[in-house]
């Protein structure tokens, strides 16, 4: 299966995903809770759903039909998802707050460029 890379975005997906694994979310709610625009969130999700740390569904069309709205699909984290995903976010964590190495601390002699 693999795993997604964990690019701060992917990061805030997983995260409003995991706000409530047992909670079925659709795509334009997940941007409004990871802060993120359609165009980043779909593709994410489309990743997440490739390597099964996601599951999604279609909404009954008599339901939208009725709200007068466009057809919603609905994402859900699996349980390996939501496992996995808590610790790769561990990992993407400890990784940020680990000190800058010794080239990238210090500054540049001389004020910058030349």
């Amino acid at each position: 299966m693999g795993s997604p890379r964990m690019t701060l975005q992917t990061q805030l997906v997983l995260r409003a995903l995991l706000e409530d694994p047992a909670k079925q979310r659709y795509g334009l709610e997940l941007c409004e809770l990871a802060g993120l625009p359609s165009g980043t969130i779909y593709p994410i999700l489309a990743r997440l759903e490739q390597v099964g740390w996601v599951d999604s569904t279609w909404e009954d069309p008599a339901v939208h039909v009725e709200a007068g709205r466009p057809r919603r699909r609905f994402y859900q984290i699996t349980d390996d998802g939501a496992e996995q995903a808590r610790d790769a976010l561990a990992r993407a964590y400890r990784a940020r707050k680990q000190p800058l190495p010794g080239w990238a601390a210090r500054p540049i002699a001389g004020g910058g460029a030349s």
